[in-house]
């Protein structure tokens, strides 16, 4: 069941998204220029009558539907007048209690400085951040079941302002009960995409719930800098070595699609992916034949599901040690850094994160460049 998981995990990570984009209302008076620059799922306007509208554009992976969100200042809500059937949900802000789905929202939250507002979660147990576990271990985050079918007696028990959802489709019945009882559920789309700095760029959707907004631009922008930077050092490189990734599952090798999220941190390390000319955004599903004939001389091997050791790849299947990288140690996992009750760190932080995860790449694939990296999420087999 473990290797089930985690296998979920690797796919979900890879997935595709094609949006359909349909009309959405607009603020009633002349809003603020849009701020988010990387990321396509969301947008946010700011009126000059103290109303936020956040406009979520990428729910969920090849989505019909969009959201938006009206957020008004508490001190306000008395005063303001708004057509309640152009918003899918009306926040009064800032907020005091949330709760959120996923562990990709827990970084924000934290880089924020508001982790203590988080009452509760499902699946606590994925949870890798120690000052979110020292929380769940005081009870102040409840454990509310499953994403797909949170627990809403204890749900509603906490009370919380708003519930951010994660969703894979629109279909989630518990989402919709907990509307009908009056808790807002707004949708977040982060993993749906495709860029490094996309994916971070999200925090600055949290940032309007709590009137954050001058924070999360800071965090972001370190966070761009610190990526952009090591784009540019990884440029300076005299080679790029070839690179493969991904493994097999039952008869099946899954990788990353050449304008994939993974793929892009591999072009942006200096390195040559070997599917880069693939135009999936998601996962490709191929043979090991296939994939044999195409990397089986390839310079470096990362991701390669959820194995942490040569050993344990080999029991997996005797394939893997035809490939070049297997057999001179270059094989690179992110399954090896874990939290204390098991979940992946990666999957966690990374979205977040995208400037620490090229920083290991650049230096497994180009150590002289940064000689001193310590690696964080990447590291090599046992």
């Amino acid at each position: 069941m473990i290797k089930k998981l985690f296998f979920v995990l690797f796919i979900t990570l890879y997935v595709s998204c094609k949006q359909e984009r349909k009309k959405l209302p607009s603020t009633t008076s002349s809003p603020e220029k849009n701020t988010v620059t990387y990321a396509k799922g969301f947008h946010i306007e700011k009126s000059d009558n103290g109303i936020t509208v956040i406009k979520i554009t990428s729910p969920w992976p090849n989505s019909e539907a969009a959201f938006t969100y009206a957020l008004i200042p508490k001190e306000k809500m008395a005063s303001i007048v708004i057509n309640k059937d152009d918003y899918d949900a009306i926040v009064s802000v800032p907020l005091e209690r949330i709760v959120v789905t996923s562990t990709t929202h827990i970084p924000a939250l934290e880089s924020l400085g508001v982790l203590d507002k988080l009452v509760g979660f499902p699946d606590t147990k994925y949870i890798s951040s120690k000052e979110a576990r020292k929380r769940i271990d005081l009870g102040a985050i409840k454990e509310l079941g499953n994403n797909e079918s949170i627990n809403t007696e204890m749900t509603l028990a906490i009370n919380p302002e708003v519930v951010v959802g994660f969703a894979i489709n629109g279909q989630n019945k518990t989402y919709a009960t907990l509307q009908r009882a009056n808790i807002p559920v707004v949708y977040n789309g982060d993993w749906t995409e495709e860029n490094p700095l996309g994916k971070a760029e999200w925090i600055k959707f949290f940032a309007p719930f709590f009137q954050m907004e001058q924070i999360a631009d800071s965090v972001f922008k370190g966070i761009e800098t610190s990526y952009l930077s090591a784009k540019k050092l990884a440029n300076t490189a005299t080679n790029s070595p070839t690179v493969m990734s991904g493994a097999l599952y039952k008869d099946v090798w899954y990788l990353p699609g050449g304008n994939s999220w993974p793929a892009e941190f591999i072009k942006d390390a200096n390195a040559h992916y070997l599917w880069a000319t693939t135009e999936e955004t998601g996962s490709l599903s191929l043979s090991w034949e296939s994939v044999l004939e195409t990397a089986q001389d390839a310079d470096f091997w990362v991701s390669p599901s959820q194995f942490t050791s040569y050993n344990a790849m080999i029991e997996g299947s005797v394939h893997y040690q035809q490939f070049k990288p297997f057999k001179s140690k270059n094989v690179y996992t992110f399954s090896k850094t874990i939290g204390d009750t098991g979940g992946l760190l990666y999957y966690e932080l990374a979205p977040q994160r995208p400037d620490l995860v090229l920083k290991d790449l650049i230096h497994i694939f180009h150590p002289e460049l940064l000689p001193d990296h310590r690696p964080y999420f990447f590291k090599p087999l046992d």
